[in-house]
């Protein structure tokens, strides 16, 4: 499943498939958009440096957390991951992902979403909840979560601060079946 190519309603084709050493270029041509940055951790820097990208295959190709390429035409344009939760929370992985500008509104990251719960449940048995915390104002990420069979599971209020502007947080939750 992961890497072959999935063709979303007859739109564009694309894989999922393990990071490579020579996506580096295309990785920071796409992550250094702003708007990839803008609903992303402060710890997705921008401007995005080839440095920054070194620093992230080489994290990316490790095999915990998990982390997947989205790739169209043999080209990195975005990441989708899964990362473990400890303690109390062990039984729980975090999605998190970007994708570039020019391919955003064709159904590939929901998509990517559900093939990656697919990996992540098969992958980690013991897992039994998979959740991502888009901004409140990231309409399109609330919506690819909800197409993608995730549920509302709260909202915070005020909880985070991007570039000097209180945003909510909203979480979505998928269980395994």
């Amino acid at each position: 499943m992961a890497g072959a190519p999935f063709l979303w309603h007859g739109m564009t084709a694309f894989s999922l498939r393990p990071f490579r050493h020579n996506d580096l270029l295309a990785l920071v041509r796409h992550a250094n958009d702003p708007t990839v940055a803008a609903f992303l951790t402060d710890l997705f820097p921008h401007p995005y440096t080839e440095e920054d990208g070194r620093k992230f295959l080489e994290e990316a190709m490790k095999p915990v957390p998990l982390r997947r390429c989205i790739e169209v035409d043999d080209e990195c344009i975005g990441a989708i991951g899964l990362h473990p939760k400890q303690d109390l929370w062990r039984y729980n992985m975090e999605l998190g992902y970007w994708l570039a500008r020019a391919y955003r509104g064709k159904g590939i990251i929901t998509s990517a979403i559900r093939q990656m719960v697919r990996i992540g449940f098969a992958t980690f048995p013991d897992v039994t909840r998979i959740y991502a915390s888009p901004f409140g104002s990231n309409i399109a990420s609330q919506q690819a979560l909800e197409k993608a069979g995730f549920t509302l599971e709260a909202k915070l209020i005020g909880t985070l601060v991007k570039n000097g502007k209180v945003e909510d947080e909203w979480i979505y939750g998928i269980r395994r079946d």
